[in-house]
């Protein structure tokens, strides 16, 4: 699914929109996932309007409507994992409409999806994160040799302590942009962090992420207040660095230390938990610090760090 943009349009069908507030209020889902989930629904609205030339009547939709729907996502060359996802949407907006009692059942049941892909996640080896970790450093090092200052150099630092922290916490996009001063315990090197459905998890904290963010709140005017974000959009504002501002600022240090520009902040994470469980990190442990509700959802990192013990092994045994 694409990103959230800044507007959102309200839907016109109500019960969408009854469904979408239930989301927000009763779920707490984030914005993302409740713009995703729009955007699924209204999708199908929209294929349901071409296709039936009406808009979709809910309770007197049929097992057939959605394999017509399903057969259109395929002709659309859609990968699995995204025709998974919409239909996982129209679930939940059944489950949720059969509870209120606008559908006697739901017709998506029983319908054949296309078998999910196990799709390793990409990392970078500790030595690319090293790299990429050094990159802001290295940018304000140039400058300073051209004989130019770098423009607010507070920005710089402030980038070093964002991708020192993902790195050093594992965290996912939404909970950098939303951590706040007060969430971190400097005695004890811990992190207060929100995740998904608003749960809150303890996650340590490595002395390095806490230098790096203590260096960059030396270079601003004066040290953010508790409930101040961690990490501002500019030196002169308070408000948090947006998702959008974090990807675009990656995106640049990526390509400095010679890296893929397209990866994302979430492949941060991915080389943390890889990282970890090469280390010798237990997989509850991991679950627990990466804030996965199932261990399935972890167990995808196993099979990264048993790929690569295979490669080992096959260069390495003169019997492999």
């Amino acid at each position: 699914m694409s990103a959230p943009t800044e507007k959102n349009v309200e839907p016109a069908d109500p019960q969408i929109r009854k469904f979408l507030k239930h989301l927000t209020n009763e779920r707490s889902a984030s914005p993302y996932t409740v713009r995703n989930y729009q955007q699924t629904l209204g999708e199908f609205v929209h294929w349901h309007q071409d296709e039936r030339k009406s808009k979709p009547t809910w309770p007197s939709l049929e097992r057939d409507d959605f394999r017509g729907y399903l057969r259109f996502l395929g002709r659309r060359k859609l990968s699995r994992a995204a025709i998974m996802l919409r239909f996982s949407a129209l679930r939940s907006f059944y489950k949720f409409m059969l509870r209120h009692g606008v559908v006697e059942g739901s017709p998506i049941r029983g319908i054949s999806m296309p078998k999910a892909g196990r799709r390793l996640p990409r990392f970078l080896t500790a030595q690319q994160m090293l790299d990429l970790l050094r990159a802001p450093a290295r940018e304000i090092e140039q400058l300073e040799k051209a004989g130019t200052d770098p423009v607010q150099p507070a920005t710089y630092f402030r980038d070093a302590a964002l991708l020192e922290t993902i790195y050093s916490c594992g965290l996912r996009i939404s909970e950098i942009c939303g951590l706040r001063a007060e969430d971190i315990n400097w005695n004890d090197q811990l992190v207060r962090v929100r995740g998904k459905g608003k749960k809150e998890r303890q996650v340590p904290i490595g002395t390095p992420a806490l230098e790096a963010i203590r260096k960059y709140w030396d270079s601003l005017e004066q040290h953010p207040s508790s409930a101040m974000p961690v990490f501002v959009g500019s030196p002169n504002r308070v408000a948090p660095m947006t998702a959008r501002a974090v990807q675009l600022r990656l995106k640049r240090y990526l390509a400095s230390a010679g890296l893929d520009p397209k990866l994302t902040p979430h492949k941060i994470r991915h080389s943390y938990a890889t990282h970890m469980l090469d280390a010798g990190a237990d997989l509850r442990s991991v679950q627990e610090l990466l804030g996965h509700a199932h261990l399935a959802t972890t167990q995808v990192y196993t099979h990264v760090t048993t790929e690569r013990l295979k490669r080992a092994y096959d260069k390495a045994h003169p019997r492999a």
